[in-house]
């Protein structure tokens, strides 16, 4: 073959060619119907009366056969390569142009020549893509020899060219692109299958949505659940699973989530298979595209059902025992009260001990467990409030604890933890420090630095300190509990000769939370 046509070796599927083939090449451009879509007729027809020739072709150079994808003026559909003009002609910079090919050598015994069209004259234009493989030409031939074409037909058959070499490269991107969204496609179809079948050995019932909240996927595990019908519960038909009590706020939940971004977490009850309707936490995070966009949301629910009743058997026996705590107060203040009946002359240290035994029962209802059923609807809303009334049961008139500084915002999450804490260094105090003796003082210092609020507690007038602690006893853990692990902060100690000093560093995003923002 490259006897027959110099050069054309590089392009031919041979044992020392690299892939890809030049079979392969063609079939990226994908050559098949590319004469109707692309307007070849059209093209050949007006480059044949352009050029005043009988025939016009736009060739095609295989390995072993040329073939013409449009053609005007011939029925011929391919011939061998041994007998194509255009395997020359594609393989040039420029037009190449045949005036007589009974006179030229490479073509006065081929058979095209001396039968069957019986080419005389002819004019190829060659078809290069981009990066330089030639495809094969775009040509003219007469049945009757010319000494060439007019400069306007010279320029008008590039044209037409480079106007078929645009076309196949469009149908090779075309299916180029075809057959990477036909791979894309099967990946997603393949990673789908694969999150179904994860999805569904989850215990937790898994669902999915598009960006506006429309539910159309949920796991086995979900129909197991609640023994609805397949795609009974597509779109809006999930809310009525729910007990009629709680389906407005899951809806309005699921709104905000939707409205805003932010994730869906939520408490309901779920109707099962029975009828019955149990606990469930519904959870919901968005998935997001490079640009922000949330393309779908995932979710779960998870049975909390039995986790709910212990943490309501166990809120019902904290209840109980503090009531009871309480009431061992009031039996103490009753007491008290009846012994000053009969020693009317500590009516004063009666009545400011019954004070005090009122602000110790003030005090527990904050160092106490809480659910948001029980957590006190008075609650201190600052730091220096809560200590202030924490305390309160330790200060008599001459003011043993002072609480000094700056005040700061708390919430629900941080007064619990800071109460647990300062009730604990106040009871401590009371046993062995600066409050077990007469003339012993506490100063509370608060302060800030930085991105942390700084409370200093500084006892004096105690009993003389001697040495620290040498075991961590209950306590000290519990305020190490409180503090580092709840408030994220940190708590020092420095026991000097005069009384105790510690330092808590909280940060500021600990004590409470942003305040809402108005819209």
């Amino acid at each position: 073959m490259a006897a027959l046509v110099p050069g054309l070796r590089p392009f031919m599927n041979s044992a020392d060619d690299l892939p890809p083939s030049r079979a392969e090449i063609l079939d990226a451009h994908d050559l098949d119907g590319v004469a109707d879509e692309a307007g070849f007729d059209e093209l050949t027809s007006f480059t044949a009366a352009l050029c005043e020739a009988p025939i016009c072709l736009v060739s095609v150079v295989g390995e072993t056969m040329q073939r013409f994808v449009a053609k005007h003026g011939l029925d011929v559909t391919e011939t061998p390569l041994e007998s194509s003009f255009c395997a020359h002609a594609m393989l040039g910079s420029d037009l190449m142009v045949v005036p007589d090919a009974t006179r030229d050598p490479r073509f006065a015994e081929n058979p095209l020549v001396t039968g069957d069209p019986f080419i005389r004259f002819y004019a190829g234009a060659p078809l290069v893509t981009e990066d330089g493989f030639p495809l094969g030409s775009l040509c003219v031939i007469d049945r009757v020899p010319r000494p060439g074409l007019t400069p306007l037909q010279q320029q008008g058959l590039r044209v037409m060219a480079s106007q078929v070499v645009s076309a196949m490269g469009h149908r090779k991107k075309t299916k180029v692109q075809l057959a990477s969204e036909a791979v894309a496609k099967q990946a997603l179809s393949e990673t789908e299958q694969k999150f179904r079948i994860l999805a569904d050995t989850m215990p937790q019932m898994v669902w999915s949505t598009l960006p506006d909240g429309h539910h159309d996927y949920y796991n086995a595990r979900w129909y197991e659940f609640t023994g609805v019908p397949e795609g009974s519960t597509d779109g809006e038909g999930w809310n009525g699973m729910f007990h009629p009590d709680d389906q407005d706020k899951a809806w309005e939940r699921w709104r905000h989530s939707l409205r805003t971004g932010e994730p869906y977490e939520i408490e309901y009850r779920l109707r099962d298979a029975e009828g019955n309707f149990r606990w469930t936490l519904g959870r919901a995070l968005p998935i997001r595209d490079a640009e922000g966009n949330i393309i779908r949301w995932f979710g779960t629910c998870t049975d909390i059902h039995e986790q709910k009743l212990l943490m309501e058997q166990r809120e019902m026996i904290s209840q109980e025992l503090s009531h009871r705590i309480k009431n061992i107060f009031s039996v103490i203040n009753g007491l008290i009260g009846l012994s000053t009946r009969t020693h009317p002359e500590l009516k004063g240290l009666a009545d400011e001990l019954r004070s005090r035994i009122m602000s110790l029962g003030k005090a527990h209802d904050f160092v106490r467990p809480h659910s948001a059923r029980s957590r006190p609807t008075s609650m201190q809303a600052t730091l220096t409030g809560l200590l202030e009334q924490l305390l309160s049961a330790y200060q008599s008139e001459a003011q043993r604890i002072r609480i000094r500084g700056g005040d700061f915002r708390i919430d629900d999450r941080s007064a619990t933890p800071l109460a647990l804490s300062f009730h604990e260094l106040a009871t401590n105090a009371a046993k062995y420090g600066a409050l077990s003796t007469l003339d012993g003082h506490v100063a509370v210092d608060i302060s800030e630095a930085g991105d942390d609020v700084v409370i200093a507690w500084t006892e004096s007038g105690g009993p003389q300190v001697k040495s620290a602690p040498t075991a961590e006893g209950f306590g000290s853990r519990l305020i190490a509990l409180s503090m580092t692990n709840q408030l994220g902060g940190k708590l020092s100690y420095d026991w000097k000769p005069e009384g105790l000093r510690a330092v808590a560093m909280i940060p500021k995003t600990s004590m409470s939370r942003p305040a809402p923002q108005r819209t």
